[in-house]
């Protein structure tokens, strides 16, 4: 049985500790934050005083591994500290800010032999395993346009902008479908709230990679204004066409086998019959939190190791700056 330490109990830490708690008895759960009374939410669910602390270092020597779910910023020292010491470690998206606090993360697990897993949660869905598994045996044909929209009205986080909070996930997502990593990045970042340079609260960043499939361009808009929740992806084929609904529990997924034919100069567009693609109603905070505790045992590499997280990091560095000079920024 794997003694695993969750650090940070706010918003996003609370799912986390539902999901954990879950797991026992096959996991023996710790549980810190810095707010005394975030605690309460780890005793109604039964956690024993004895296993809960305002100071992680009261555990940290107890246990194989850390789920860290803090602000951004604490995210290097953090894993770097555990690492160090011998334990496996979870870490939020972003796992860093810096690309070379991501870089270095990755050569520390890779030297001392440790796990380290990066909550990019949409590898975990269903439906990304099936759309991954169709784009990399070609049903889709070349894949020329991808495109996503993860927005929606909430509280902006305080410790980054939009994209290092939510875009995040689709350029993950993306690297991920495709296996490749953008060769050259544009972008449009707003901060229509008033909060600072790090602090957009609306972007579009566009992404150009080159792969076995030729040239395909990808869309990714954040926000955090429209009314109502998205989470919604095409990927576009010159054989076949998805739209996926990231928000609906289960069958998230319709494709249509629409292509264009050229008659003369002109092109007729045919449209096909969409046809929903059935998909299992996995919680994927569930799947990637029982992945991490199973790497734990097995030490097996995780789907979503410290490499992916550098690979979303550095992209989006490229973004940040491209943001700045308005043009494309090679990555």
């Amino acid at each position: 049985m794997s003694k695993i330490l969750l650090l940070g109990l706010g918003r996003w830490g609370a799912n986390h500790l539902r999901v954990l708690n879950s797991l026992q008895p096959r996991i023996e759960l710790f549980a810190t934050d810095l707010n005394p009374k975030a605690l309460d939410a780890a005793r109604k669910l039964g956690l024993k005083d004895d296993h809960l602390s305002t100071n992680y270092k009261d555990f940290a020597g107890k246990v194989d591994g850390a789920v860290i779910v803090t602000p951004a910023q604490s995210h290097f020292p953090l894993a770097k500290e555990f690492l160090e010491a011998g334990k496996d470690v979870f870490v939020e998206k972003p796992l860093t800010l810096v690309p070379d606090e991501s870089r270095q993360l990755a050569e520390l697990a890779a030297s001392t032999g440790r796990i380290v897993q990066v909550g990019h949660i949409f590898r975990f869905d269903p439906a990304t395993q099936w759309l991954r598994e169709q784009v990399q045996a070609g049903t889709f044909g070349n894949i020329r346009i991808l495109r996503g929209h993860f927005g929606g009205f909430k509280r902006p986080r305080n410790d980054s902008g939009v994209m290092f909070a939510d875009g995040i996930h689709f350029v993950d997502l993306f690297n991920h479908i495709l296996g490749a990593v953008p060769t050259r990045v544009r972008a449009e970042w707003y901060d229509f709230l008033g909060r600072g340079p790090g602090f957009d609260d609306a972007s579009r960043t566009s992404l150009e990679y080159d792969t076995r499939f030729g040239k395909t361009w990808a869309t990714v808009e954040t926000e955090y204004f429209i009314p109502g929740k998205f989470r919604d992806v095409i990927v576009i084929g010159d054989k076949l066409t998805a739209v996926c609904n990231y928000d609906l529990p289960a069958n998230k997924i319709k494709t249509y086998a629409n292509h264009h034919v050229a008659e003369g100069k002109d092109f007729k567009g045919v449209e096909g019959a969409p046809v929903q693609i059935e998909t299992a109603p996995v919680e994927p905070l569930l799947a990637e939190l029982k992945a991490f505790c199973e790497s734990i045992t097995t030490r097996q590499a995780p789907l979503a190791d410290a490499w992916a997280g550098y690979d979303s990091v550095r992209v989006l560095t490229a973004a940040a700056e491209a943001n700045k000079t308005s043009g494309w920024v090679s990555i």
